[in-house]
């Protein structure tokens, strides 16, 4: 290694020792014939005292350069202390310094208080994740889903990778189509979401599965929404019914905010419970902010939305791709109604209410799901009144057929990874916990993505590309 430790680690227990540190020059000041480097990693920053000899071999380094140092740490006299640093009680005197890459001028500032364009934040994103705020965003998203896999395993959940590359079907929001070179005319679609495999892996026997998946929509830009591609804890069970759900996800946050938010403070323990009905009613959404105090940035208002309608009259704003122009699910397709309103399927549809559950937090919803159909006879009457013609239906019956050879009682959630942290830290804007975001554009300033290529990659696929 090219390092001993960290530029966060040391402290006045280690004076005395020989050290090495590498990082990045945060600043370096020089005063007469001897200067100070403040060096920096995504650990912290230790002060490094450079003696006149060293000073006059370096000269003055350009911040964001790369450095090695090695020397001694040294204590600090009790009035020295730097109380604002972690490092503050030492600082290294360095008896050399290597600089391993230089940095040219920077096209924009890494100091928190001075704010650049969105533009320039996400074009040079690798610079703006230097940044504090950036690198703890990263670290807390990190350790919240490292705490979600140790909960679920010792709940015996199973963590199976379900594909990439999967089939186009109508399910809600417009797909990503891949086309195929061996099968010319033919695509693959990215997934909106893992739906049908964790169903699938529902009649396979595995009976408590989940993942932090990948799920691919074409939607537009929203502050709590990416465009693209976002990550959502995809879990779902076997012999359950919803009470099953909502308690082993609730559980699961209670826990994992106190170990890894524990500024945060969950106002309502239990979750409130709110009908749809009560949640329009009251708070004229269905995704309501119930925060005693919304001036508090550490009271976090989770609740429950139950009892919603199956179906949903579609508009031109909430719209539903694949479904015909009168009902859309409120969910999805293969959200089951309760059984007290089966008889209603066929004479009222719009007063069915359903097993779907959302998760809300204050004022988002930060996840989705419900207690799944596993009858076919009804998942067909779903697909009729939600006006799907036999050719959709046909791109399901692989689901159907499956659903033949015995299926549990199945259902699950989906929490969204990055909106949960997003609300959790109460940052304004979802790119601020996902290191490469797109844009509002829906591109990818860093690679310059989408972008064109050759026409020997699209006559290998069969395409030609109309640009009328």
């Amino acid at each position: 290694m090219l390092r001993t430790n960290t530029c966060g680690e040391l402290r006045a227990k280690d004076a005395g020792k020989k050290i090495t540190l590498c990082g990045w020059v945060d600043a370096h000041r020089i005063q007469g014939k001897l200067s100070f480097i403040m060096l920096r990693d995504r650990y912290g920053i230790t002060q490094i005292f450079v003696n006149p000899k060293i000073t006059k071999e370096i000269g003055e380094i350009r911040r964001e350069s790369v450095i090695q140092v090695k020397g001694e740490v040294k204590k600090r006299p009790d009035n020295q202390i730097k109380k604002e640093l972690a490092t503050g009680e030492i600082e290294v005197s360095a008896d050399e310094v290597n600089i391993l890459s230089k940095a040219a001028p920077l096209p924009l500032e890494l100091d928190e208080s001075v704010s650049s364009t969105e533009e320039i934040r996400l074009k040079y994103r690798y610079l703006d994740l230097r940044r504090p705020r950036m690198i703890k965003n990263l670290t807390l998203r990190h350790k919240a889903i490292q705490f979600i896999r140790d909960y679920l395993d010792k709940k015996d959940f199973l963590d199976v990778t379900t594909p990439i590359l999967t089939k186009s079907t109508p399910e809600g929001a417009r797909d990503y189509l891949v086309p195929s070179r061996i099968h010319k005319g033919k695509f693959y679609a990215l997934p909106q979401s893992p739906q049908q495999y964790k169903q699938l892996l529902m009649v396979a026997g595995i009976d408590k599965y989940y993942q932090i998946a990948p799920c691919f929509r074409d939607e537009d830009s929203r502050a709590d929404r990416c465009p693209g591609e976002f990550y959502q804890l995809d879990l779902e069970m076997s012999f359950v019914e919803q009470e099953d759900i909502l308690k082993i996800t609730e559980d699961l946050f209670i826990k994992m905010v106190e170990k890894v938010f524990p500024d945060k403070k969950i106002s309502q323990i239990p979750f409130p419970r709110i009908s749809h009905k009560e949640a329009m009613e009251k708070y004229k959404s269905d995704k309501p902010d119930i925060r005693k105090n919304k001036d508090d940035k550490n009271e976090l208002a989770f609740c429950w939305i139950l009892d919603f309608p199956l179906f949903n009259k579609q508009t031109e704003e909430d719209f539903f791709h694949g479904a015909g122009q009168e009902w859309g699910p409120s969910h999805h397709m293969f959200t089951a109604p309760k059984e007290e309103h089966l008889h209603l399927l066929d004479k009222e549809p719009g007063e069915v209410r359903s097993y779907q559950h959302d998760l809300v937090l204050n004022g988002f919803e930060v996840g989705g799901g419900s207690i799944r159909i596993h009858d076919p006879d009804v998942q067909a009457k779903i697909f009729d009144l939600i006006g799907f013609d036999e050719k959709q239906k046909k791109e399901f019956a692989h689901l159907l057929e499956a659903f033949t050879y015995g299926v549990p009682p199945h259902g699950g959630i989906a929490p969204g990874i990055d909106r949960l942290i997003m609300v959790i830290l109460g940052e304004d804007h979802i790119r601020e916990v996902i290191a490469f975001p797109k844009d509002k554009s829906a591109k990818d300033p860093v690679m310059n993505a989408p972008s064109e290529v050759t026409k020997g990659q699209l006559d290998e696929l069969g395409l030609k590309i109309d640009k009328k």
